[in-house]
């Protein structure tokens, strides 16, 4: 790439068929393909001068050009936000993300995050993975609770990425969802994709859709609803919440898969105790993965916030009859 981030690709015989944003990501190694989309989208790269699709299917001879804007310089300022720490040592932190907290920042979101609060506790890891992302290995939603692993050192960054990328590490979440499951395990295998019509939601299509899968088993029963163990073999956006509400048992609580419908049918005795879930009752329960520097196995474990807590023994009591 030039120094002004002008680039130009024709593309070979043998790259004849592939995806369009796939190889431009694949001839621009410091850039994600994410961005690689977002730029195609806006017209800010072409194929032979016209806009196209990311998916575009490239021809042999296809001229792609286009240019990478700079990256902006932003600083965001440490701020003292408690953080529940579960481990530390010279690599890495583990912490229990609490609800409602914002993992990294973005438009709309520049302050009160994840990020400003470990600028703030870990000093040192500024800088750490980029300007916008120091340390962020992994995200969970905002309104998602529990076991989250930050980087503090470059190598760790590196080395615990690649362990998700190769889906060696191991998460199991507990979800609580509506209705009682007719199976006591199960395995969903839907690709996912952006929502055709809503493109701030995620969806289960059949075009065009990234390959995911999801195991999940019975932790409890209750009247009306099921406490889930979820365990992820893959990472897609909002995974566990558009597969449950696939499979019609979307979560308690959440306010963009769940239908008012859906939430509302339920007999009074249980409408009232699960009324209290403000944020989608979904938990990351546990984390298994392998220490950056020691190369041992390393295992966490988070109890569910109170307010989630609080609905499972709300309704276990309430099955129990008491």
């Amino acid at each position: 790439m030039s120094v002004d981030n002008f680039f130009a690709i024709t593309v070979s015989r043998t790259s004849s068929g592939q995806r369009m944003d796939a190889l431009v990501a694949g001839h621009l190694p410091d850039v994600s393909r994410a961005f690689v989309t977002t730029l195609i989208r806006s017209g800010s790269i072409r194929v032979g001068g016209q806009v196209r699709k990311p998916g575009y299917r490239l021809k042999t001879g296809d001229q792609i050009t286009g240019s990478v804007p700079r990256p902006v310089a932003v600083s965001y300022e440490p701020e003292p936000i408690p953080l529940d720490f579960l481990y530390e040592d010279a690599d890495l932190v583990v912490i229990n993300k609490r609800p409602g907290l914002v993992v990294h920042p973005a438009p709309g979101h520049y302050a009160g995050t994840l990020v400003n609060a470990l600028l703030y506790h870990c000093p040192d890891i500024k800088g750490i993975g980029g300007e916008l992302r120091p340390g962020i290995v992994h995200r969970l939603d905002k309104e998602t609770s529990g076991v989250l692993i930050i980087a503090k050192t470059a190598p760790a960054l590196a080395h615990l990425a690649h362990q998700f990328k190769s889906r060696t590490v191991r998460k199991t979440y507990l979800a609580l969802v509506h209705g009682e499951t007719k199976q006591d395990s199960d395995r969903i295998t839907l690709p996912i994709g952006r929502h055709p019509v809503d493109r701030k939601k995620m969806s289960v299509v059949s075009r065009h859709g990234r390959e995911a899968e999801t195991l999940w088993s019975v932790c409890r029963r209750f009247r009306e609803t099921t406490l889930l163990e979820v365990n992820l073999k893959t990472g897609r956006t909002h995974q566990i919440r558009v597969h449950c509400a696939a499979i019609r048992h979307p979560l308690v609580g959440d306010p963009v898969y769940c239908s008012g419908k859906i939430a509302k049918n339920h007999t009074g005795p249980v409408l009232q105790r699960i009324s209290s879930a403000r944020r989608q009752m979904l938990h990351a329960w546990k984390i298994r993965f392998i220490h950056p520097r020691s190369g041992h196995e390393m295992a966490f474990e988070a109890p569910p916030y109170p307010d989630m807590e609080n609905v499972i023994n709300a309704l276990e009591k309430l099955s129990k009859g008491e």
